[in-house]
Formats: C-alpha cells, sequence, structure tokens
C-alpha cells in the first residue's frame, strides 16, 4: 500500500517556515524527487530538471564582468568575442547542454554565438558578426547537465 503525505508548509524543527528560515536550515532533496505536471499526466525528476549554471554577462567590460550569475566561480576574457565560465561545482562529464545568446551588438544579421571549448570546469563561448569574432555588450548562457 503507498502512503501520500500532504501539508501546506514545511517547517524546521524549531518551528519556522517560510521566508523567515535562518540562512543555515536546508532541506534536502533526492535525485529521485518527481514532480507532476500541471495536467497531472507526465512526472518528471525534479533534480535532473533544474539548470545547473547560468550567467548574463558585459562581454565589452575588462574581465567580462558577469552580471548576474548562478554557480559561476570566475569569468575570463580570452581575447576578442572569447569568453570562458568556470563553474563553482563541477559538471559530472562534458556532454552538457549549454544554448547562449547575445544581443546589442552592432550588427543585427549574420552574427551567431556559439559554446565550443567545454569541459567538467569549464564552458567557452564565442560571439561572431560575420566571420569576425567581436565582443558582445549582452551574452548569457544556461547550462543544464548533471553535477558531479
Amino acid at each position: 500500500m503507498s502512503s501520500q503525505l500532504n501539508v501546506d508548509t514545511i517547517v524546521d524543527k524549531a518551528g519556522s517556515s517560510g521566508p523567515s528560515l535562518p540562512n543555515t536550515t536546508t532541506i534536502k532533496m533526492g535525485n529521485t524527487s518527481t514532480y507532476v505536471s500541471d495536467g497531472g499526466a507526465v512526472t518528471q525528476n525534479t533534480v535532473q530538471s533544474l539548470v545547473k549554471c547560468w550567467v548574463q554577462f558585459d562581454g565589452t567590460a575588462s574581465g567580462a564582468a558577469a552580471r548576474d550569475s548562478f554557480n559561476v566561480g570566475s569569468m575570463t576574457d580570452s581575447s576578442t568575442g572569447n569568453y570562458v565560465v568556470t563553474f563553482t561545482n563541477n559538471m559530472s562529464n562534458d556532454d552538457f547542454a549549454a544554448p547562449t545568446g547575445g544581443q546589442d551588438t552592432t550588427q543585427r544579421s549574420d552574427v551567431h554565438q556559439s559554446f565550443e571549448g567545454q569541459s567538467t570546469s569549464t564552458i567557452t563561448l564565442f560571439h561572431f558578426e560575420g566571420n569576425s569574432a567581436v565582443d558582445c555588450n549582452r551574452y548569457a548562457t544556461v547550462v543544464a547537465g548533471d553535477l558531479a
């Protein structure tokens, strides 16, 4: 017989809940945790569905300054239009997906971005206009895969 637990709020042992939880309170979720789709027809592994890293940065700034990020340890501006993102927590392999995009460029056609060098600890991003690598004012990438 299976059981079901229905609760309105999860609290720590002291009875604290919600936004008042201290930063030291941790609720752990196992990799086998699933959620049910809005329509109730599909379940999905919660942990595998989470984005593991993302960054939005200014590629024209010294050092490719991150405007905001998650799981990014550092950024390196390797050369014109070439950036390296180093993860805080490594990926389990180098087979992750990392769609990238840029905007606020001086050219609106024949523009493309790509990720070319990837390892468990870094991803290398490129921004091109035509056949030339150029710095991009607003560049972003999202990494989906498994953490080590």
